[in-house]
């Protein structure tokens, strides 16, 4: 698939901003109505695939509101949205080479039931199989983040990302210690020894335990956050406030965004599974599908390294500590 132009890249990047001005306050709207006449109440969520794998009205309104705005104007576009797609028979879908919209109308949707405000719209753009252009809203915050290919990323337009730039800090020479570190529950809470839920939380201790604790693995990270929504966390990357996040189990619509958006503003992302040579192995870009995702904040040279040199230091500590997450892909 050739490259778009310049031109054709800003018209899509600026449609897609007002789109998710107008999804947030479409969003907004439903979140108001939830405390004033009760019509999106907590009573209209319908259960996916768990208990905390939930759908409102909400999510289905605003994805069909972007999807009839996409389609007015972008007519050859292809179209991938988290309500869509999921009531399909399969989930083998993997984004191709042609232009196509990656969206997810609400992520957090528990937490918007709980009216919890980390949730949000997010609208990816994904082009010969790259994330290229992201928009992220959360209506609740009044935080926007926006970035398209070479334009650096934004937040609500006006200042760039990350926050902290003047200089840019490194990673900390003692990473993971001095970093705060993002996870989820994510949505399997099979109770079974060495499943996924286990694993996380074994990976979640050796994060947080002190130096020289966990046969060695303890990393005494600053702090650990749990925002419930994957879109947000790799916003908060961008914006520098997180330093390091690790997931299991996210689709394309979680992700597409968030990662044009980490890339933009400098970050580095790849898988969150160690491989087996994980001292020695290239770090590589992570491939858009794969559902395992590692993401470290935008940094600068420290003294004796380059930006990148510290992030990649730290990506290899984390890996010394999490454990593999067993999220394949059904169909691939």
């Amino acid at each position: 698939m050739p490259e778009l132009s310049s031109e054709e890249l800003q018209e899509i990047y600026t449609f897609a901003v007002q789109l998710g001005k107008d999804a947030g306050d479409l969003l907004m709207s439903f979140a108001r109505a939830r405390w004033s006449d009760n019509r999106y109440s907590v009573q209209a969520v319908v259960e996916k695939d768990s208990a905390v794998d939930i759908v409102t009205k909400a999510d289905e309104d605003v994805e069909a509101f972007i999807k009839t705005s996409i389609e007015k104007r972008f007519p050859t576009h292809k179209f991938i949205g988290e309500e869509t797609y999921s009531k399909g028979a399969s989930r083998d879908y993997l984004i191709g080479d042609d232009p196509t919209w990656c969206i997810d109308p609400l992520d957090g949707t528990v937490n918007y039931t709980h009216l919890f405000p980390m949730f949000c719209v997010s609208i990816g753009f994904v082009l010969n199989g790259k994330p290229t252009i992201g928009v992220i809203n959360a209506p609740f915050l009044n935080q926007r983040f926006s970035a398209c290919k070479g334009q650096g990323a934004w937040l609500n337009e006006t200042q760039r990302l990350p926050l902290v730039r003047n200089p840019i800090p490194p990673m900390p020479a003692q990473a993971p210690g001095g970093c705060v570190f993002s996870c989820e529950w994510g949505k399997d809470r099979k109770d079974r020894p060495d499943g996924n839920m286990h694993r996380k939380v074994e990976s979640f201790v050796n994060m947080a335990a002190e130096v020289g604790g966990r046969g060695g693995r303890g990393g005494m990270v600053h702090g650990i956050r749990s925002l419930g929504s994957a879109t947000l966390d790799l916003a908060y990357i961008a914006m520098g406030s997180f330093d390091i996040w690790w997931e299991g189990g996210c689709w394309e619509w979680d992700v597409s965004a968030g990662i044009a958006i980490v890339e933009e503003a400098g970050g580095l992302i790849t898988t969150a599974n160690p491989p087996e040579d994980y001292q020695h192995v290239p770090i590589e870009d992570v491939q858009l599908g794969s559902r395992l995702y590692l993401a470290i904040r935008p940094a600068g040279p420290s003294a004796t390294e380059t930006g990148r040199q510290t992030q990649e230091r730290v990506v290899r500590e984390v890996w010394y500590r999490v454990r593999n997450l067993d999220y394949n892909r059904p169909g691939v």
